[in-house]
């Protein structure tokens, strides 16, 4: 089996997978990365591009001796696994799609990322950039985590990953002309990404989509039990 590589959701780190860790790493060897900027890792002095992060990825993948893997992502992460897979397709030998989307942002939804990592330099991010992710859950139970996971990251790598995920291409064409075996994973009550984002994923990679009942946006946070249980049958198959 190819190891498991999993890119976390904008604003968090690799703890958002603490829930799946044990009981994925049993049967894959699981590679949870903290993005540029996020966790403990640095955020440098690039220009702001998701093809920086897909270059770190491609770069820890060979410090690792991983010639190929399994990638996902959850939100944000999906959007760094798209980015590897446009730079190194033959590294990767399976998708893993968590709540996320193959479109580009609107021209307004752009606009509201720059203007937001404006803010995030001038003010700061505590407690505004939290709200609208916790709006998005399926449970309450998550939110002080949630929080603490958000207010933990740094201003600036905030304000970075804005312009970036602004920047990113329209994936569409990239997912339709893939050939490789994919699952998408989505929570039915997530407000900001509908189950039929997930939906498109899914039919534009001819994957399979199992959408978790009760779940937000945040499935391996809010159901990591529901979530371990959608992907295992999938990798096993592999």
């Amino acid at each position: 089996m190819q190891p498991l590589v999993l890119f976390h959701a904008f604003p968090l780190d690799a703890r958002m997978w603490d829930g799946v860790r044990a009981p994925l790493s049993e049967h894959v060897r699981l590679i949870t990365p903290d993005q540029r900027g996020f966790g403990r890792s640095p955020l440098g002095s690039a220009a702001p591009s998701l093809d920086v992060v897909a270059a770190d990825a491609i770069a820890l993948l060979d410090s690792l001796a991983v010639d190929r893997a399994v990638v996902g992502g959850c939100s944000m992460g999906g959007y760094v696994a798209m980015a590897l897979l446009r730079h190194a397709p033959e590294r990767v030998s399976g998708l893993l799609f968590v709540d996320t989307k193959a479109v580009a942002d609107t021209a307004e939804a752009a606009a509201g990322r720059v203007a937001a990592a404006t803010r995030a330099e001038t003010e700061g991010t505590v407690p505004w950039l939290a709200e609208p992710l916790l709006g998005v859950l399926g449970t309450t139970a998550v939110h002080g985590q949630v929080r603490s996971w958000v207010e933990d990251q740094p201003p600036a790598s905030v304000a970075w990953t804005q312009r970036a995920m602004a920047a990113r291409p329209d994936s569409r064409a990239l997912l339709h002309s893939s050939t490789v075996d994919t699952l998408v994973v989505h929570g039915e009550l997530d407000g900001l990404m509908p189950v039929a984002l997930g939906r498109e994923l899914a039919d534009l990679t001819g994957g399979t989509l199992t959408v978790l009942p009760g779940v937000g946006h945040l499935p391996p946070v809010e159901a990591p039990e529901a979530f371990v249980e959608a992907v295992l049958p999938w990798l096993a198959g592999r």
